[in-house]
């Protein structure tokens, strides 16, 4: 009876802990940018997936597409990291994160190019100079998830 409840008890607790992950990942992407985010990894992930295939192309430059109009509309958002930069260095924050987004948002048009142009091996080399984009991007204007390890995001 005891080891029951012991297991019980140990359920309890690990539920409670995946909740309150959960929570706080609902709560990154309450904010619009977040959303915005959000929106573009999906995507981004999808994009991953079948970059490859050929076949696909119509499909991955629709998710492209996706990728672009969420980072347009980011790129005038403010990161919610700025309110814990020094007030002084805030300007810089902000115009390293739009430098950084248009970075980006170039990189995408390359990548839709090289689909457009059925040079799919080429595209995989941008769509991984995208991801090395988009974790140093994480890194430098993202507020760590907690539980996450240090620099991944």
């Amino acid at each position: 009876m005891q080891l029951r409840l012991r297991q019980f008890g140990t359920a309890c607790v690990l539920a409670l802990a995946l909740s309150s992950v959960a929570q706080a990942q609902q709560d990154e992407e309450k904010t619009p940018l977040g959303k915005k985010m959000s929106a573009m990894n999906t995507a981004f992930k999808a994009v991953g997936r079948q970059l490859e295939d050929a076949a696909q192309n119509a499909s991955t430059l629709e998710q492209l597409t996706v990728i672009e109009t969420n980072a347009k509309a980011a790129l005038a958002m403010i990161p919610a990291k700025k309110q814990q930069v020094a007030a002084a260095d805030q300007a810089k924050f902000q115009a390293g994160y739009e430098a950084g987004m248009k970075d980006f948002l170039a990189t995408v048009a390359k990548l839709k190019a090289s689909i457009k142009a059925g040079k799919n091996t080429e595209a995989v080399a941008i769509y991984d100079q995208m991801k090395d984009m988009q974790r140093d991007g994480h890194k430098e204007y993202r507020i760590k998830k907690a539980g996450a390890p240090g620099g991944a995001n």
